[in-house]
């Protein structure tokens, strides 16, 4: 059901899931010990059915087929793998160390997403101790 779906469906599926994923985690501060995967989920739930325009495009018998619904859960796994198999680019790296170092702080980060958080972190303490 899902590999039915239109490449532009399919594709703001991904990036919905990306972002709610990347949000989620922020809400929680990037501890993994505070993973939910059915808080992501309703979270996720929460943003298809109220703001993703592409959620009102796919047919509701679709929406109510189990078979849709497994592979969705598929679709959150592997986009879920991919954002946390990411590693943080040089930038990132160089940037978070200069700012860490300037600041006197240890986050730790184990991949892209997880390096952004560390940064907008970072720049929040920069700005309030000036």
């Amino acid at each position: 059901m899902y590999k039915d779906l239109s490449p532009n469906i399919k594709s703001s599926i991904t990036r919905s899931i990306t972002q709610t994923f990347e949000q989620y985690m922020a809400n929680i501060e990037w501890n993994e010990n505070k993973y939910d995967i059915a808080d992501f989920v309703e979270m996720w739930r929460d943003y298809i059915t109220t703001k993703a325009l592409w959620y009102s495009k796919i047919p509701d018998e679709v929406k109510a087929d189990s078979k849709f619904h497994e592979d969705l859960a598929q679709r959150i796994n592997e986009v879920i793998v991919r954002i946390l198999n990411e590693p943080p680019n040089e930038e990132q790296i160089a940037s978070i160390q200069m700012q860490q170092e300037k600041l006197d702080t240890h986050y730790n980060y184990g991949c892209k997403a997880e390096a952004a958080y560390v940064e907008s972190l970072l720049a929040e303490h920069a700005e309030n101790i000036q």
